[in-house]
């Protein structure tokens, strides 16, 4: 699922921020940004936001304001040499006016560099926890917006499958009817006059047939794994996974359907199903 969240705290003159957004991806990952002085805290960090993200790619930005006068940098000076015989050459080629300037190599990049000014990351921890929890708060509230509408689409989709189930319920029975009446049509075609409907033979083969077309546990658990999807709402916890491997069990009980029917007016149904079912498992990929 998709969301961004963003929480800020800040407490004698230090300041926190979070940032976090995710998009969708079947396991969970976590990319985390930080600066140096908050490297020891990262397995905290990552512990937390492990409570909050089961399916996603998450990627958390944190950056840390220390207070006025607390913060350090040195100057890299062999890099700012580097640099300034670089950009005199360029300078010269380009014919260009006037020299390297101190702001001009100020701004390259590692010349300045901070130097840790926080020994102890630990009384830094309650800011930190405070702006990862705001973010986490308003991430999963963003997340839940989406989560919302994903169910309705859902739960839409197993509405038609539904439907398409209960009609393969009723139309069941008439395949072995229709067997039967097909099966003494071919014998009279035959010129078999005197076997009739009751013959031994013809119950037989009637029962063999009804026997190796019956659908009835296929469409008993079709209807139980949708039964268990209305749980997976109810539940409130983390379902992407469990959804997959319904959409599978799913699939494999319309599959099994398709195969016995013997009968085009199921077979219409079932290729509903299967389209159906396909656009269930794409949207259930969303799903954390």
């Amino acid at each position: 699922m998709t969301g961004y969240g963003r929480g800020e705290r800040a407490a004698e003159g230090v300041r926190v921020t979070v940032e976090m957004r995710s998009v969708n991806r079947k396991q969970a990952e976590i990319g985390l940004r930080l600066p140096s002085e908050l490297e020891p805290l990262e397995n905290r960090i990552r512990e937390e936001l492990g409570k909050a993200v089961a399916r996603g790619r998450v990627e958390v930005a944190i950056s840390l304001e220390l207070p006025a006068g607390n913060a350090k940098s040195l100057i890299n000076r062999e890099l700012a040499a580097a640099f300034a015989k670089e950009l005199a050459a360029l300078g010269t080629e380009l014919g260009l006016a006037g020299g390297v300037t101190v702001d001009a190599l100020m701004r390259c990049p590692g010349v300045v560099q901070p130097t840790a000014a926080v020994t102890d990351p630990d009384p830094l921890w309650p800011v930190v926890s405070g702006a990862l929890g705001a973010a986490i708060q308003t991430f999963n509230a963003m997340r839940g917006q989406e989560g919302a509408v994903l169910a309705a689409d859902l739960a839409q989709r197993i509405q038609s499958l539904r439907q398409a189930v209960d009609r393969i319920r009723v139309q069941a029975p008439e395949v072995t009817r229709r067997f039967r009446e097909q099966l003494l049509q071919r014998i009279r075609l035959a010129g078999l006059e005197n076997v009739s409907a009751e013959d031994e033979r013809v119950l037989k083969e009637v029962v063999f047939f009804a026997d190796r077309s019956d659908i009835n546990e296929e469409l008993t658990r079709l209807v139980s794994h949708f039964e268990q999807f209305e749980g997976c709402v109810r539940s409130g916890d983390p379902v992407g996974r469990k959804l997959d491997f319904l959409a599978q069990e799913m699939n494999r009980e319309i599959n099994t359907i398709g195969s016995k029917a013997n009968d085009a007016l199921i077979a219409a149904d079932v290729v509903l199903l299967k389209t159906e079912l396909e656009r269930f498992r794409e949207q259930a990929q969303n799903v954390e």
